[in-house]
């Protein structure tokens, strides 16, 4: 649309601007519609009658349900995000502007993410059906918080750090302005936050995708269910042994992942530049044909106008909480009971569970299991150590060229999106009759395996953190024509290191949860198992041993917070000290 003004004495003034128009207005008015009844059309099959007697251990693997399986999946990977995004804003939140929170909320995290969701299943899975007694609802709502499980850790770990290494202008201007904490989150912490979060986002939806055949064909208890999805489909398919089906659900993935990368997560990519905390414009922004589309349309405007107007009063309402930050000087007195009576409370609960815990283990199977299970981590330990160090080695370099090549991001991004989002495991019954075709064992297969699903952690990462390093910066590099090791050096690695941090320790504690579905594979009949901790979790929840389930997770935590205390954590304090733009 190009507008044209005139000005008494001065001339004509023409300056273009992108255009609305009703092919726009229609197009966004017609795809929430469609969006709209599908979800009311594919959510009927969340509450139909359903009892646990019944309960079908497979679905049908005729390839006319596939459009129907993968809608149903989808449905629940978007209500897993909606879920995660919910829960990083208040965690994160919580974790970066408590100090004594963080001390608790942090450690809290890494034993989370460090549980893995066959875990999270067997204690939620009974109260989620009870919840729901003869409705299906109950079975969805495990589903969906099994995938939740797998998506918020790494979106909160990555808004935490983006929080934790705010420019200090922008923490200094928000006291200044007297902002309440409320629009202190909404007006500086999300927007300084959104570029990470809706990498980490993409990355947590692909890592949502790896685990949901564990999610949707579930085997907890000696109890086997199964869920309409295309996760189930592809496990039935697995145990009858038809690649030709399983391959038919990899192409229906790939062509869901091609559509939801164009229709969502290319135009959150896309509107996220606006973020970027700079002062000169980047050479080439990320484009997106949705996001054209809904800009020169008048129905967001339209739907959003009355949320608007909701602002002021909530702003309002919400300065009971209290402004941005507390007092820059506090009481030292003050400050030491407090954290003597935190820490007090802190020893007592951590002191009764583990008496509990001792008491449990020691009138079950004993201690002698808990050396067994630490052994049998040595040999995960293993595998993870060698997957982080590999995808280090390998996606590092390439997260930075694709980062801070505007040309290269525009083709690669997509590229790198469906490969990141494209479950892995998918692959596994492929890998599995290679593995039996050639004899390779799965000690060694395993490692292959669980790097399939957790090296693109890393690679996001660094890839958003490239991005972030603003564009006056490396205009100043290239002008002063800085040689490759002097640039890195002073300039890329600084830039992306916190991303790197938060990168890696996603990407080890991935490691450890994909073992649970690494170390153990089937295909027709024919079960492969590697020596290690994914495997012993991975037997004990299907036979419904709980003390050795329980040793397993407790023996995987420690190995995971044991690393992210002696290594994660300490370069993360690096990052924040030394490599912050403030």
């Amino acid at each position: 649309m190009t507008v044209v003004r005139t000005f008494p004495g001065r001339g004509v003034a023409v300056a273009a601007r992108p255009g609305r128009n009703w092919a726009a207005d229609v197009a966004v008015f017609v795809g929430a519609a469609v969006l709209l009844w599908l979800v009311v059309r594919v959510g009927r099959g969340t509450a139909v009658p359903w009892t646990v007697p019944s309960a079908p251990s497979s679905v049908s693997t005729d390839p006319a349900n596939l459009p129907y399986y993968a809608a149903r999946s989808l449905l629940r990977m978007f209500a897993a995000l909606g879920l995660s995004l919910v829960f990083t804003f208040f965690y994160a939140t919580a974790a970066a502007r408590s100090r004594r929170a963080e001390k608790v909320l942090i450690p809290l995290l890494d034993f989370l993410q460090s549980v893995p969701v066959l875990g999270f299943l067997a204690i939620t899975i009974t109260g989620f059906i009870a919840l729901f007694p003869g409705s299906l609802l109950g079975l969805e709502c495990a589903s969906i918080f099994a995938i939740f499980t797998s998506q918020a850790w790494n979106m909160t770990f990555a808004f935490y750090q983006s929080l934790i290494t705010q420019p200090r202008d922008l923490d200094e201007a928000s006291r200044l302005l007297r902002l309440s904490r409320w629009q202190r989150f909404w007006r500086v912490d999300l927007p300084s936050g959104v570029i990470p979060l809706v990498w980490n986002g993409m990355m947590s939806f692909g890592g949502g995708w790896f685990f949901l055949t564990a999610s949707e064909a579930l085997s907890v208890n000696n109890h086997r269910f199964a869920l309409p999805g295309i996760g189930a489909y592809v496990a039935a398919a697995s145990d009858q042994g038809n690649l030709v089906r399983v391959l038919l659900a990899i192409v229906t993935m790939i062509v869901v992942i091609i559509g939801v990368n164009a229709l969502f997560w290319r135009p959150l990519t896309a509107w996220s530049e606006r973020f970027r905390i700079e002062e000169s414009e980047a050479i080439e922004a990320p484009r997106s044909v949705t996001l054209d589309v809904l800009r020169r349309s008048r129905v967001p405007g339209i739907v959003a106008r009355p949320l608007g107007r909701l602002v002021y009063p909530v702003d309002r309402a919400t300065a009971i909480f209290g402004m941005t930050g507390g007092p820059l000087k506090a009481s030292t007195v003050r400050r030491r009971i407090g954290d003597a009576v935190f820490v007090l409370a802190l020893a007592i609960v951590l002191g009764y569970g583990a008496l509990r815990v001792v008491e449990y283990i020691a009138g079950s199977v004993g201690f002698a299991e808990v050396g067994h299970a630490a052994l049998l981590g040595l040999a995960t330990f293993a595998r993870v150590v060698v997957v982080v160090v590999a995808s280090t080695l390998i996606w590092v370099p390439i997260g930075v060229w694709i980062g801070l090549n505007p040309k290269v991001t525009r083709f690669a991004q997509p590229v790198v999106q469906v490969l990141a989002s494209f479950p892995a495991n998918f692959l596994f019954p492929v890998f599995t009759a290679l593995l039996l075709a050639t004899g390779i064992s799965i000690n060694w297969g395993g490692t292959l395996l669980m790097a399939l699903g957790t090296q693109w952690y890393i690679l996001f990462n660094v890839i958003a953190g490239a991005t972030s390093i603003p564009t006056e910066l490396r205009d100043a590099a290239s002008s002063l024509r800085l040689p490759t090791v002097l640039k890195w050096r002073t300039l890329i690695l600084p830039g992306i290191f916190g991303s790197y941090v938060t990168g890696g320790i996603t990407a080890a504690g991935g490691a450890w949860n994909a073992s649970i579905v690494a170390e153990v594979v089937q295909y027709h009949g024919t079960t492969l198992s590697a020596v290690g901790l994914g495997s012993y979790i991975t037997h004990a929840t299907a036979v419904g041993d709980a003390p050795r389930l329980l040793i397993g997770v407790i023996a995987m935590s420690f190995y995971v917070v044991t690393m992210n205390i002696v290594l994660w954590q300490r370069l993360y304090r690096l990052s924040e000290r030394r490599f912050s733009l403030s």
